[in-house]
């Protein structure tokens, strides 16, 4: 209980601290970038802290497996450091059973990892989008700037005047993403070009805004062959709408919570989506396994030496893990390597905490036979 309760203490005070440290730098990093959006009209001031607070989730999903397995070490490798982990071994305590003392410890951090990825992320992400879509709606003439692209849902707007008094869009073109039934892009785009353009009063501003586009052309091209339809006008009205929360698309399925998912497991987004959910959660226990042999210190031999290469092969393990949504969402491979990929890690973290076993059982072995049967070597 002693030893449980100084391990368990040692590793949740690191933990805290590391995860703290990397917070601060990637909250840092997402200010700067959103406060120059606010310096350019594009974003309230008002909602800054609002965005930054929904985001947190998603940089918690990816920082508190990283901050686990720093912390454990620093923990173990300055243990090997002050001898305590000779004085453990010499007192029968293995590397297996120290492990097994931090299991409430990794057991909280699972539920708690597995509840950031099952309910708190897209909880904040959807929460996060809604608040840019009010925004990007709500106020988009006033985030025009002459000579330069703003985008609304699936419209890329560029204005090559803009009259304030009048309210008045000059020389306007337009970009539009086809999208099919289910959501995904097409394979054809339309350009829309006009003289100039206002803004239609409309009562539902929440959720839509219209632009009358007036003198123009309207050209369809495919991004497949070299043909293009098009098609003059004097009048042209375009609305911006809100995407639809309660389809599932490809640019919204990370927003959706994780029951509609389970309703909806048809489509590969989906099946790409919830394997990455649930397969976060493993890279607690993953840490654990890898951080016990990697942090092992021999004598003369600083526990920094080793951190930089263990932090890139955990660090692996999470990369692969993105790279399997985003090719199981191309239906590129089955869904089902999310579970090999976890088993192929587990494998790799158990021969390396059986490694020094197996090589010692193997040198007594052999050290045995040449021992001849009047005990001379």
């Amino acid at each position: 209980m002693i030893l449980r309760r100084y391990m368990t203490q040692q590793v949740a005070a690191n933990t805290a601290i590391v995860l703290l440290f990397l917070m601060a730098l990637m909250l840092g990093g997402r200010l700067i970038r959103y406060f120059g959006i606010a310096a350019e009209g594009r974003l309230d001031v008002g909602l800054l802290f609002a965005i930054i607070g929904y985001n947190i989730p998603t940089f918690l999903e990816l920082i508190l497996p990283l901050s686990f397995f720093i912390a454990l070490m620093l923990v173990l490798g300055r243990m090997y450091v002050d001898q305590e982990m000779s004085v453990l071994f010499a007192s029968g305590i293995s590397r297996g059973r120290l492990t097994r003392l931090m299991i409430p410890l990794i057991a909280g951090l699972f539920v708690f990892q597995m509840g950031i990825s099952l309910w708190a992320k897209p909880w904040g992400l959807s929460n996060s989008k809604q608040i840019w879509q009010t925004q990007s709606l709500g106020s988009l003439l006033d985030l025009v700037r002459p000579k330069t692209f703003i985008s609304s849902g699936n419209y890329h707007l560029y204005v090559d005047e803009f009259d304030k008094e009048k309210r008045e869009l000059k020389n306007l073109y337009v970009v539009q993403q086809q999208t099919d039934k289910s959501g995904k892009i097409a394979k054809n785009d339309v350009i829309i070009t006009a003289t100039r353009a206002y803004q239609v009063p409309s009562k539902d501003t929440d959720s839509s805004m219209q632009l009358d586009l007036f003198q123009g052309r309207r050209y369809e091209l495919g991004t497949n062959n070299a043909k293009y339809n098009q098609a003059s006008f004097e009048k042209y009205r375009i609305t911006l709408e809100k995407p639809a929360s309660e389809k599932i698309t490809e640019t919204n399925v990370e927003t959706q919570t994780t029951a509609k998912l389970l309703a909806n497991t048809q489509k590969p987004e989906v099946k790409a989506e919830l394997g990455y959910r649930f397969t976060m959660p493993w890279l607690i226990i993953i840490a654990a396994m890898l951080a016990t042999p990697l942090a092992q210190v021999r004598p003369r031999q600083g526990r920094w030496l080793r951190l930089l290469p263990s932090v890139l092969i955990f660090a692996s393990c999470a990369i692969s893990i993105i790279s399997l949504r985003t090719a199981i969402g191309k239906e590129r491979i089955s869904e089902y390597a999310y579970i090999w990929l976890i088993l192929g890690f587990i494998a790799f973290a158990l021969l390396l905490n059986w490694q020094s076993r197996v090589v010692h059982r193997v040198r007594y072995r052999r050290h045995s036979r040449q021992l001849s049967p009047g005990g001379q070597p």
